[in-house]
């Protein structure tokens, strides 16, 4: 399956909530998963970001759900990119290489 990196910044009033109640971090993982993704692993960062997620998800239309759905509640503003693992990206780029006499 696909993987996705979540970088979220918290907001405010997702500062707030965290201080609240810390243990809804878990709760909105379990929403992404009632989504369609999968969390592999997540970490709290110190940084321009405050939280980095890996998602596993079956295609890109279900990770732009699950960006959506998350960012809607005004919490977070996330940023997510796709991961390629990099024996994927040599094995896609063998042959490529163009002559460097060129």
């Amino acid at each position: 399956m696909p993987t996705y990196l979540l970088f979220a910044s918290l907001t405010p009033q997702g500062v707030r909530n965290l201080l609240a109640t810390p243990e809804r971090v878990h709760e909105v993982n379990r929403e992404i998963e009632n989504l369609g993704g999968r969390v592999v692993r997540q970490w709290a960062l110190l940084g321009p970001y405050d939280f980095l997620t890996v998602v596993e998800a079956p295609d890109a239309a279900t990770i732009a759900q699950i960006a959506v759905e998350v960012a809607s509640r005004g919490s977070a503003a996330l940023r997510t990119l796709a991961a390629l693992p990099v024996e994927d990206l040599i094995e896609g780029l063998d042959g490529v290489a163009s002559d460097p006499e060129d």
